[in-house]
């Protein structure tokens, strides 16, 4: 999902980052609000192809059985980020450790070492899920990061995360299956075409 940087606004004590975030979460509703950098964003909520997407990619996970004992496969679940001490984010989708209840840190986020893929599908400011969360989860060292790309009707699958981003980023065209590594717990592909069809707006 997209978002947009935030000002703090100007007062004698400036609010922490998170009375920040906690305060654009109240005035915003169904707005995402998160941290990355230092910096507060805040996401719209998704319309309905969005949706329509994550609707759509849930299906070959559910299907290859990656909902069970041995992980989940969530929606708008946080993470909390190790570069910044009040860093976090709220990936699209994701699949964790079916223990990750255990690895709560702070403000329903959790600990980077359970998650086992993340996933953005792309809206207004698409360059936040291309470029700024690629460095965020490569730093967590997230092992599979997916990018649904709207915008330009592509999926990329990045992984092999380094300090400063990821060694491999393969880019998948419609008409192409962009294949997952089964260090997410299976083996499965997804169908390029099907995604890109399903997030895209009605003309």
């Amino acid at each position: 999902m997209s978002a947009a940087a935030v000002e703090h606004p100007c007062d004698d004590e400036p609010e922490t980052l998170l009375e920040t975030a906690n305060r654009l979460m109240e005035q915003l509703p169904g707005h995402r609000v998160e941290i990355i950098g230092g910096l507060v964003t805040v996401a719209p909520p998704p319309d309905g192809p969005h949706a329509k997407a994550l609707t759509t990619l849930m299906v070959p996970f559910l299907s290859a059985g990656l909902h069970g004992e041995e992980s989940n496969v969530l929606q708008g679940i946080g993470l909390w980020l190790p570069s910044g001490p009040e860093d976090y984010v709220i990936p699209d989708l994701a699949i964790v450790d079916a223990d990750f209840d255990e690895h709560l840190i702070e403000i329903n986020c959790y600990d980077p070492a359970c998650f086992r893929l993340v996933l953005e599908v792309t809206s207004g400011n698409y360059q936040t899920d291309l470029r700024h969360k690629v460095a965020a989860y490569a730093q967590a060292k997230i092992p599979v990061y997916v990018i649904v790309d709207r915008k330009h009707g592509r999926v990329h699958v990045l992984t092999d995360p380094l300090p400063a981003g990821y060694d491999r980023h393969e880019v998948y065209a419609p008409g192409q299956q962009a294949p997952l590594p089964t260090s997410i717990g299976a083996e499965l592909s997804l169908d390029v075409d099907e995604i890109v069809r399903a997030g895209s707006p009605k003309r």
